[in-house]
């Protein structure tokens, strides 16, 4: 089952469990994919932010559109078309009714 939530980042569990309330700050270096300790003497502690790198992370919103985004651009083009198709022949039909006949379709319309 797809859930889509934040990714939740392991490094800072990690340093918890290794340093507990001896951490000042902490901040995350993306460019390294690792969490970073102060530490309350002035030393410096960091965590990788996965378990193991070939653990499938749970799908967000902003990865399921960088993956599928190629299908839901066919899709919503797909759906654009169809609409626009049926005013067309909506719009088609109402123009070849006579007025008394369009007349008794709009009044009687909400009854169906």
């Amino acid at each position: 089952m797809l859930t889509l939530q934040p990714r939740q980042r392991v490094g800072h569990d990690i340093l918890l469990a290794r340093h507990g309330n001896n951490i000042s700050t902490m901040h995350f270096d993306r460019s390294n994919d690792r969490i970073i300790a102060l530490l309350d003497d002035g030393s410096w502690d960091s965590a990788p932010n996965m378990i193991a790198p070939q653990l499938d992370m749970p799908e967000t919103i902003g990865s399921v559109f960088r993956n599928d985004w190629r299908f839901l651009s066919v899709a919503c083009i797909a759906m654009l078309t169809i609409a626009a198709a049926a005013m067309g022949v909506s719009i088609e039909l109402s123009n070849h009714m006579s007025s008394s006949d369009l007349q008794a379709l709009l009044v009687n319309y909400p009854a169906f």
